[in-house]
């Protein structure tokens, strides 16, 4: 299961708890998970360009005091790595490489912020503040961030979402002028130009984690749409809105035939049966995508849909989700699945949870590290 930080949407519950209680909520997390008989646990370590560790590059993060760079006291990744590995779960380290702020106004940044401190490595768009991708010494920067969490602790994996180059914007345009005119001379094309940074931050990264610890698996999490079939023959049956390989210029797909990671965790977030975007399609799809290339594939589960009235009815019926796996466990080069996130887990409104380990769970399955 993921357990996301960024805005306090799963642990800490709310920012300024003191060390004692965030220290009790993630080991219920961890307990949580080990009831559901889940085996890895993919912890949010730096969700706003800041640290829930003691890194020498970044601040102490926002969601743990309220106050970004305040020390709240004690070592969340530290504990989460130990007490995950007392549980026999994998502890997943989870990274956003280049969101900043989910608003603006660098102001309201720690005063030693990296973005405070280099405001010509910031981007504005939509209401919120990234790292400019074009820029070598902002991937440089953020390998380093990354790098540090896995020199220091023995984290299974690191873990990349789907936030690379932002979700496109109606009326705005990202502002890399300047960086592509610097950096872009190769490419008459601005987007291939920023699917090489992309790839330039998944390849070199890849390499350093090899190089700090080896043995430590190198996982992303992409939308579940790489492209459109009308895109691209290569591409799924699928009509979605979105495509990472024309929106957030992240080619996926490449990165599994490089061999630049590990393992894939698609965010497959439809219902089979979708209009536009059917699971079944997309879980095919990726499974054709993986064979051969021995990236493993992990399916991201949308159970924060389970239960939730406002989704389509097909999330309201308990059994949807064991039907996912159920459908999975026919295709061989599907290792396992992810679920979002981590207050669901525990919520799990309609009993889609309990009803899938009940089905697909019957003893709890050895991490996928160590099997």
């Amino acid at each position: 299961m993921w357990v996301a930080t960024v805005a306090n949407r799963d642990w800490p519950s709310r920012a300024g708890l003191t060390a004692a209680e965030q220290r009790a909520e993630l080991l219920a997390h961890l307990d949580k998970a080990v009831e559901r008989r889940l085996n890895a646990v993919v912890l949010q370590v730096r969700p706003t360009a800041d640290a829930l560790w003691p890194s020498p590059h970044e601040p102490w993060a926002q969601c743990l005091t309220g106050t970004q760079g305040r020390d709240p006291g004690w070592d969340p990744l530290g504990t989460a790595v130990t007490e995950a590995h007392a549980r026999g779960l994998e502890l997943h380290a989870w990274f956003n490489p280049y969101r900043v702020a989910n608003h603006t106004d660098p102001a309201r940044l720690a005063a030693s912020h990296p973005a405070r401190l280099h405001p010509e490595w910031t981007v504005a768009y939509g209401g919120k503040l990234y790292y400019n991708p074009g820029l070598p010494e902002v991937r440089r920067f953020v390998q380093d961030a990354v790098l540090d969490a896995v020199r220091r602790y023995a984290v299974d994996a690191v873990h990349w979402d789907d936030y690379f180059y932002p979700y496109p914007v109606e009326g705005e345009s990202f502002a890399d002028d300047e960086a592509y005119a610097r950096h872009g001379a190769d490419f008459p094309d601005r987007a291939d130009w920023r699917r090489r940074n992309t790839d330039l931050l998944v390849s070199e990264t890849s390499a350093r984690i090899k190089e700090v610890r080896p043995g430590t698996a190198f996982g992303i999490s992409p939308f579940g749409v790489w492209r459109n079939i009308a895109d691209d023959p290569a591409g799924s049956d699928t009509r979605a809105g979105v495509a990472t390989y024309d929106d957030l210029y992240a080619d996926t797909r490449k990165w599994i035939r490089e061999g630049w990671i590990d393992h894939v965790v698609p965010q497959l977030y439809w219902h089979i049966g979708h209009p536009s975007t059917d699971y079944t399609t997309l879980l095919d799809w990726w499974h054709a995508t993986v064979r051969g290339t021995g990236v493993g594939l992990y399916v991201g589960e949308a159970l924060y849909k389970a239960g939730d009235p406002g989704q389509p009815e097909a999330w309201q019926d308990p059994k949807e989700l064991s039907r996912h796996l159920a459908l999975a466990a026919e295709r061989p080069g599907v290792g396992g699945h992810c679920f979002f996130a981590a207050k669901e887990v525990t919520e799990d409104r309609n009993g889609a949870l309990a009803t899938a380990v009940a089905d697909h769970y019957p003893s709890r399955v050895r991490p996928p590290r160590t099997a």
